[in-house]
């Protein structure tokens, strides 16, 4: 799955517009990135976590040649999947269903309940006078 078939999966789950959810993951990866780089941890329980790891500086060697190179230290980004991701993944157990009220859901209800209200208001006969004359 690519970055625009995970943003039109979640706009077709949670009823929002494809920009919004664009937005809202590029501010996800924004966001994590940002922390990673400062050397910070980011935890979403059952999920997993993001963090940044050392490498040591070691030697390996050139594919081609096989003369030994340097390979220098680095900070890399790591994620270690939580426990429930993996029971998932595992088939131990099943992802649960996502609940979310989506405005189309409130908009049908909403429409529903307008035309009883119209049927009610119709408008009154006039009344007669019997009986006297002039």
């Amino acid at each position: 799955m690519n970055r625009a078939e995970l943003v039109e999966s979640v706009a077709k789950v949670t009823g929002q517009a494809k920009t919004e959810v664009s937005k809202a993951l590029s501010g996800f990866v924004y966001t994590i990135t940002g922390a990673l780089a400062k050397g910070d941890k980011v935890t979403l329980v059952g999920f997993g976590t993001f963090e940044r790891r050392s490498r040591k500086a070691r030697t390996g060697r050139n594919p081609r040649t096989l003369a030994p190179l340097k390979i220098a230290a680095a900070k890399v980004p790591a994620f270690r999947a939580g426990k429930e991701l993996k029971d998932i993944v595992n088939g131990r157990s099943r992802q649960p269903i996502l609940s979310i009220s989506t405005p189309s859901k409130a908009a049908k209800a909403a429409k529903k309940s307008k035309p009883a209200a119209k049927k009610a208001a119709k408008p009154a006969k006039k009344a007669t006078k019997k009986g006297k004359k002039r």
